[in-house]
């Protein structure tokens, strides 16, 4: 399965953690939206689509299941984000 398309939406509110969202496309027919993009204490991490539990717990709804496919999300929607950021502001 191949990443074919990934939108980037900056999120622009000075006081919160969430930095943006992506939609992700894998081979020009599966999408997942609502990737958020998280600056931590570390640097920028991506944190997938989750619900909330009836117990308080959140629970992603869609994720990689391997290493090597973590990596690659990793990658290339940081890399988009980094693109967007650079963009001039409108």
């Amino acid at each position: 399965m191949k990443i074919t398309d990934v939108r980037v939406r900056i999120v622009k509110k000075d006081d919160s953690k969430l930095k943006g969202v992506a939609s992700v496309t894998f081979d020009d027919c599966f999408v997942i939206h609502d990737i958020k993009i998280i600056e931590g204490n570390e640097g920028f991490f991506i944190a997938m689509p989750s619900r909330k539990t009836g117990d308080g717990e959140y629970k992603d709804i869609a994720h990689p299941i391997n290493t090597e496919t973590r990596e690659e999300l990793i990658k290339v929607i940081l890399s988009a984000f980094e693109q967007e950021k650079a963009k001039p502001q409108e």
